[in-house]
């Protein structure tokens, strides 16, 4: 993973252990993609937790002591739409990004045995992402709020015979006796994370602009003909490279529609040249952010 390198004012500033704001439990898979992230930083944490990702991006809003570190788009399930519109409206700013790939371990009480298991909890995509080896082994697949939470309440209630499908982090945090990893069917399965944080946060701990080959725009188009064309060419002239368009419907203005854009770059002039080549030919526009762009993890994905 490619971090970026804080830029804070003073010593004891960087010291202090860093506030992050996650969606779900200790353990879950937010908190495992904030500890890489931040540790290859150097940085200590110390997270926050929030029931919803509306619950975790109002508090990042208006606590300015606070990061938030939210999931954005998946491999398989796709992009999650509500955080675009939640990142839309919080005006709050991308300040890097991490990819991690999910993958799902079976653990249960310290001398569990896959005979004596007799019914398996977690959240519903994970037991979905899991479902053919749980068939094959004829497990009971019990849905949860999540994985990690899963893992927890069989810790922390002595569920003798129940098993949790989450990530090694939880399994390990919770005391737990891993039974079998990598039980996803698919191991292509990768979450990018965004890192987010108000405008003062941001100004304090961002990369700085010349560190950056990564930003997310966000934009909406007049309704003529040709117009996402022409602003496609001028990036393509500016060796702009387009990595994800996410378009999503303007509700109470029929057929338009609001452009999520990510671009990297080689060269941050460049990049802001294309920028302003583009403005005029908008109707709005938006920089979410400007970081470090991540690489995705290499596995060995086996079989």
């Amino acid at each position: 993973m490619v971090g970026f390198v804080f830029y804070m004012d003073t010593e004891s500033n960087n010291s202090a252990p860093l506030r992050v704001a996650i969606q779900g439990v200790a353990g879950c898979f937010h908190d495992a993609a904030a500890r890489e992230y931040f540790d290859a930083a150097g940085r200590q944490i110390e997270t926050v937790e929030f029931d919803t990702f509306n619950d975790l991006f109002e508090a990042v809003r208006f606590d300015a002591s606070l990061v938030g570190i939210v999931a954005i788009e998946n491999t398989i399930a796709g992009s999650l739409l509500g955080n675009h519109e939640l990142l839309r409206a919080s005006d709050l700013r991308i300040i890097g990004e991490h990819r991690k790939r999910i993958s799902h371990v079976l653990c249960a009480l310290p001398g569990t045995t896959l005979e004596s298991v007799t019914e398996v909890n977690s959240h519903p995509m994970a037991l979905m992402q899991c479902e053919q080896w749980l068939r094959q082994h004829r497990m009971k697949m019990v849905e949860h709020f999540d994985t990690a939470g899963s893992a927890r309440d069989i810790a922390r209630d002595h569920l003798a015979g129940h098993a949790a499908v989450c990530g090694n982090y939880a399994a390990r945090l919770y005391g737990l006796d891993i039974l079998a990893e990598g039980i996803e069917t698919n191991k292509r399965n990768f979450t990018r994370f965004l890192i987010v944080a108000d405008a003062v946060k941001a100004a304090e701990i961002a990369p700085r602009r010349s560190e950056c080959d990564k930003a997310s725009i966000l934009f909406t188009l007049p309704h003529t003909r040709g117009a996402l064309s022409k602003i496609l060419t001028i990036l393509a002239f500016y060796d702009i490279n387009l990595t994800k368009i996410q378009s999503m419907p303007i509700i109470g203005r029929e057929w338009e529609y609001r452009f999520y854009v990510d671009v990297t770059f080689d060269d941050p002039v460049r990049y802001h040249q294309a920028v302003e080549a583009i403005r005029p030919l908008l109707n709005d526009f938006r920089t979410l952010g400007e970081y470090k762009s991540a690489e995705t993890p290499a596995e060995d994905y086996g079989n």
